[in-house]
């Protein structure tokens, strides 16, 4: 964040700061960012990112990643990586890298200080029937049969447990608390399981894995975690994460929680985003269709735009929807001032001008960027032949269609005023070229007598580039894809979520993707021009997709990783207005 940079009030940040001030842990600020490697990092998590390292950063703290990893089965060094990656492109460094696994030993050191404590036994019951016994809101819970054993029996099952003496599922190891509380969450949790699964840190060295409840609260005490920040729905688990603190005695860590982020058109688990990859509904989890940090980065959001959006809708304690209308906004008020103006046309109409003489080429001066004088200007070749896009055209047009229509007059964007004369169709009637003439004293000038609304863009064809286009739309149909019971949220996929159109470019196009290529080969960082995005850029690697550009009078797009040098391939980012509000 830039010195100039407001930190926006909220709950947590005003816990934080009355603690930092009264001197609680003599001031200092330490948290943690503690996800589970089982899928790739989504747009909610970015909330938590910011927040969690946001105030690290502003109170001059630290922040922990630290990989819940205790459920060996859907984990894997993949999504660790790639967790890794998304946080240092959004602009954080840890201060320390840890796993839950680092702690293994010592979790399981507390538990057996628990069992000779006569506050944990080993219990007989499989999962239906703990169930059962736990009651429900309405019905306090049963105490297992095996609640009573001894310390010396417990003891002597657990360390079987461990050494992988019992089959899988046969016992678990459970906290002795309150069958009766109301809070379900304190009703003897379980501890340990049994499982025999390879772990992608720790291989096969332990049979038994500790639960989440059971991990998080110590291991935030052993990284001396002062803010443990979670989102809401582990509200009713801080009762249980303090009985551990107070029974092990050990560093208070204290949970707070927040509401966390839900965008409509979408969803948010990692068991449906997997199934969409697993069933080929987009190609990968940094599908630019997916909502993943990997995604949106692929698709040309820059991370100054997370941190923005993030901001916006601040932190509070009551879940809500946001409108992902919003988050497209905040990108394009990110892309706006940096993003250099390119013309690219979709769907290619040819124009023939029949008073340019064929073989004469002039350069036409250009602005990269009107929001942004430093970045100068372009030469745009221009010449007889152009392609303009095929919407920009009405043979049988409306009073008020501005654009290019038989007899009428169009401004092409930043050169000649260009008159339609004559329209040329196949045997089908299907326009395939228009002929046109051009006033040449309009070149940076107005046209004397008459007024010109329309203005269109356009690339010449004699030095127009090919690209592959993807465009790219929202995934689902409804705003709550998973919302409905009756019905599948596949049921909802969008069937335009992507269409591929063979676009032409002008050459300045080519001579930008060449640079980003050049420097990846080299290794190289990509300069920052996103002022007061808090990233350091030679903290993380340089990615096609930060060419960011916009297509006149189109949309935001970038550069996909498919690119070659004998392919463009770009990737729409949005559109520069949101075409579903008229669906609403």
């Amino acid at each position: 964040m830039s010195e100039t940079d407001v930190h926006p009030s909220h709950f947590i940040r005003d816990i934080v700061l009355a603690d930092q001030e009264s001197g609680l842990h003599s001031g200092r600020v330490q948290t943690r960012f503690p996800p589970e490697p089982n899928g790739y990092l989504h747009i909610g998590h970015s909330k938590s990112i910011c927040l969690n390292f946001g105030l690290a950063e502003e109170f001059g703290g630290q922040c922990n990643l630290r990989f819940d990893d205790t459920n060996p089965e859907k984990e894997e060094t993949e999504y660790v990586e790639a967790i890794k990656a998304d946080v240092r492109w959004l602009g954080f460094q840890w201060a320390k890298e840890c796993y839950a696994s680092d702690y293994f030993q010592q979790l399981y050191d507390w538990a057996e200080k628990l069992i000779s404590d006569g506050k944990a036994f080993v219990c007989d019951l499989n999962a239906e029937e703990t169930r059962a016994y736990r009651g429900t809101l309405t019905e306090p819970g049963r105490p297992s049969p095996f609640r009573e054993r001894s310390v010396k029996e417990n003891l002597d099952l657990f360390r079987h447990m461990r050494a992988g003496e019992f089959p899988d599922g046969t016992r678990t190891l459970r906290a002795k608390i309150d069958m009766a509380s109301p809070n379900l969450n304190l009703r003897d949790p379980v501890l340990y399981r049994i499982k025999r699964a390879h772990h992608h840190r720790t291989g096969d060295a332990w049979p038994i894995y500790p639960s989440y409840d059971f991990t998080h609260g110590q291991s935030d005490s052993l990284e001396k975690v002062t803010h443990s920040i979670c989102t809401l729905e582990f509200e009713t688990h801080r009762p249980l994460y303090e009985w551990f603190i107070a029974q092990l005695d050990i560093f208070p860590s204290h949970q707070y929680e927040f509401a966390r982020l839900n965008l409509n058109y979408t969803v948010m688990s990692k068991r449906k985003l997997l199934q969409l990859v697993k069933q080929g509904v987009v190609s990968s989890w940094d599908d630019p269709r997916m909502p993943t940090i990997s995604g949106a980065r692929r698709r040309g959001t820059p991370p100054l735009a997370f941190r923005r959006f993030c901001e916006t809708i601040g932190v509070t304690k009551f879940n809500g929807m946001t409108d992902i209308a919003l988050f497209e906004h905040t990108i394009r008020n990110t892309l706006n001032p940096i993003a250099p103006r390119r013309m690219a046309v979709l769907d290619p109409l040819k124009v023939t001008l029949t008073n340019y003489p064929e073989g004469k080429v002039e350069h036409i001066t250009a602005i990269n960027n009107p929001e942004d004088a430093a970045a100068g200007e372009r030469q745009i070749p221009f010449g007889h032949t152009l392609y303009i896009d095929r919407e920009d055209f009405l043979e049988d047009a409306p009073k008020k269609f501005f654009r290019l229509k038989p007899g009428g007059e169009v401004r092409l964007r930043n050169a000649y005023v260009m008159k339609c004369d004559e329209v040329v169709k196949d045997a089908a009637g299907n326009v395939i070229e228009l002929k046109c003439t051009v006033d040449f004293a309009t070149l940076g000038a107005n046209p004397e007598g008459r007024k010109v609304k329309g203005v269109i863009h356009w690339v010449s064809a004699a030095h127009a580039v090919q690209a592959e286009v993807r465009l790219y739309d929202r995934l689902f149909t409804v705003e709550k894809p998973d919302g409905d019971k009756e019905h599948d949220f596949m049921e909802f996929i969008n069937p335009d979520s992507l269409r591929t159109v063979t676009a032409c470019l002008e050459p300045e196009l080519a001579l930008d993707a060449q640079k980003v290529r050049d420097q990846i080969s080299a290794n190289a960082q990509l300069p920052l021009r996103e002022e007061g995005s808090g990233v350091d850029s030679a903290m993380r690697p340089m990615y096609s997709s930060d060419l960011r550009v916009q297509f006149e009078r189109v949309g935001y797009f970038c550069l996909d990783e498919d690119s070659t040098a004998e392919k463009l391939v770009f990737n729409r980012t949005v559109a520069l207005k949101d075409s579903w509000a008229k669906h609403k």
